[in-house]
């Protein structure tokens, strides 16, 4: 018996980094998986955004754990375009019970950067993104009538103002993320009448590939300043996928149900420097 027997998860940006890990942790518990990715590149963004083989990979990986999985790409700057693939794979997979709202971008180092555009497209795909998502995501879980669970993948950016350096990505980086506290304060407000709950959960650096990329890399290396504002208190650089989806499996299970309302960090100390 897993913990999530007969459930259905909706994770965004699942295609590769955390919202695989998210996915397999929770198949591991049982639950079929609703996978969404854009799949494609935002010109903004200047290090390789995920493919369509990432996604196909998730797929792979999921059933190989004899889980049921459907898995679509769409953008989740797209209402439109992301109710469709939703509710298809609902039709599919039965009704929601949890709801990971991962998807994210961080253009920090593009060079020539249209900051207009870029915190634009930081503030549409990491807020406006969170928010279709659970919008999207919500109703059927209402419908089934038995609770359910969502998390929000804010940062420590989103309780903390280190990070802001007056360009697009950074400040629309750091915006949007304390900009999801807000959406899930008022998620969790409005959700529990519906016996649903609502948190957020805070990374530091962690090894994904928006993280650990040639360009990013690159802009540490330029940026002395900023990449000493990213030091954790513990003495590791950044910490692993596995870690913040371990995370998400206790807040998204009975163990923790009857929390609610929560910013939690898993940040190797990094806020409490």
């Amino acid at each position: 018996m897993g913990k999530f027997d007969g459930k259905v998860a909706f994770i965004t940006g699942a295609a590769r980094g955390l919202g695989r890990s998210h996915a397999l942790r929770l198949a591991q518990e049982g639950a079929d998986i609703i996978a969404i990715d854009i799949c494609a590149q935002i010109d903004t963004v200047p290090y390789p955004m995920a493919t369509s083989g990432d996604l196909a990979q998730t797929v792979k990986e999921i059933e190989a754990l004899d889980r049921r999985i459907v898995a679509k790409e769409a953008d989740v700057r797209n209402y439109d375009a992301l109710r469709t693939a939703v509710d298809s794979a609902v039709a599919e997979l039965g009704p929601i019970d949890i709801i990971l709202a991962n998807a994210g971008i961080a253009p920090h180092g593009a060079e020539n950067a249209d900051d207009v555009q870029t915190f634009r497209d930081v503030i549409e795909v990491n807020l406006f993104g969170v928010w279709n998502t659970v919008q999207i995501g919500v109703p059927s879980m209402i419908e089934k009538g038995q609770g359910g669970s969502i998390v929000l993948t804010s940062s420590t950016q989103g309780l903390s103002g280190a990070g802001g350096n007056g360009s697009g990505a950074g400040d629309g980086y750091g915006a949007s993320k304390h900009a999801i506290v807000g959406l899930m304060r008022t998620f969790t407000n409005w959700l529990a009448q519906y016996s649903i709950r609502v948190n957020t959960v805070h990374p530091t650096g962690v090894n994904t590939p928006m993280a650990v990329n040639d360009v990013m890399q690159k802009w540490l290396a330029e940026n002395p300043a900023a990449a000493a504002l990213l030091g954790n208190l513990l003495p590791v650089p950044m910490i692993e996928a596995i870690d913040i989806s371990n995370a998400i499996a206790w807040l998204v299970s009975d163990d923790a149900r009857y929390v609610t309302g929560v910013t939690l960090p898993v940040d190797a100390g990094f806020l409490a420097k």
